[in-house]
């Protein structure tokens, strides 16, 4: 008597509903994302983040408070300046609660600190991505001397201990633009990352038919690089890039509480937790709020953007 085997279980890939025919990246990512609850409350955080950076002088005036204003009437001079009221002073008058000793507002500083941030993380992240897809797209298709040339460079960069480096860097630099220093150091030792991603998409779509017809009907090396390849790459590019701002913000963040990075009286997340060190105990508060935005914004990149590799670029995710 034979029997039969009982028939393997569906996986969840196989039971997963097929895109449908002809669905670009981005309409497969927009179905994605109304898919998922935690990446919709990821992208609203990080659409909130955004509007906050753009708006910062209006949310500040609208708070009735500049960044740099002090307000001696908010902190107790007898009590070694500490904020009078509870939780660090919250109330109708400063909404988050005020800096110790000083007074300064601690919603507009925060508001303002998020301006700083996402610039220098927006700014340095398009440097990486310029740089390091040009130089990807450069090593995969002209391959040779030129590969090896931008590998050996990648490889380079790649084995500096770069926070060091930038610690020393911006410690020695001194009568600078500090934003655009940050940014420039920030970038360059983060594009060969994307950079060989680029590199590797690069070789596998360089011999497909679609770019051997172009070479044959006589495009050039650059109609071929921009119309052909690029497109191919954006997928992965764009994923990467969303996952790449939250480690800038980390990076800035980590070299203002240093003390190399924004001086004072420029807020910014990083200097405010720094600050916040000395008075977490009789006032705790004032470490708590610049932490929770840094917390809330990298997490909200980093959840949007594993969704955005999961969705445009699936053989670079997590199996």
């Amino acid at each position: 008597m034979t029997t039969t085997a009982p028939a393997p279980a569906p996986d969840a890939a196989a039971a997963a509903p097929a895109p449908a025919p002809g669905s670009s990246p981005w309409q497969l990512a927009r179905r994605e994302l109304r898919r998922r609850p935690a990446v919709r409350v990821s992208l609203g955080i990080v659409v909130l983040f955004v509007l906050m950076a753009v708006t910062a002088p209006w949310l500040g005036a609208l708070g009735g408070w500049s960044p740099h204003e002090f307000d001696k009437s908010a902190v107790d001079p007898y009590l070694g300046g500490q904020p009078i009221g509870a939780l660090g002073g919250i109330g109708p008058e400063h909404w988050l609660g005020v800096e110790p000793v000083t007074g300064r507002d601690l919603f507009a500083r925060v508001v303002h600190g998020a301006q700083v941030s996402l610039l220098i993380a927006f700014a340095a992240t398009a440097i990486v991505v310029v740089a390091g897809t040009a130089a990807g797209i450069a090593a995969g298709y002209f391959g040779g001397r030129t590969d090896t040339v931008l590998s050996r460079l990648m490889d380079l960069t790649m084995s500096f201990p770069s926070l060091i480096f930038m610690i020393a860097m911006l410690s020695v630099a001194k009568d600078v633009n500090r934003l655009v220093l940050m940014t420039v150091v920030i970038g360059v030792f983060g594009w060969p990352g994307i950079a060989r991603i680029v590199r590797g998409q690069t070789l596998s779509l360089k011999h497909r038919e679609y770019v051997d017809a172009a070479r044959v009907g006589g495009a050039g090396p650059w109609r071929i690089l921009t119309r052909e390849i690029l497109p191919g790459v954006a997928g992965p590019v764009i994923a990467y890039t969303t996952l790449l701002i939250p480690g800038m913000i980390s990076t800035e963040a980590a070299l203002s509480y240093l003390g190399v990075g924004v001086r004072p009286p420029t807020p910014s997340w990083g200097q405010m937790i720094a600050e916040s060190v000395a008075y977490y105990e009789t006032d705790p508060m004032y470490f708590v709020i610049p932490s929770v935005f840094l917390f809330l914004a990298v997490l909200a990149f980093t959840l949007l953007g594993d969704a955005l590799r999961d969705i445009l670029d699936p053989r670079g995710g997590r199996s």
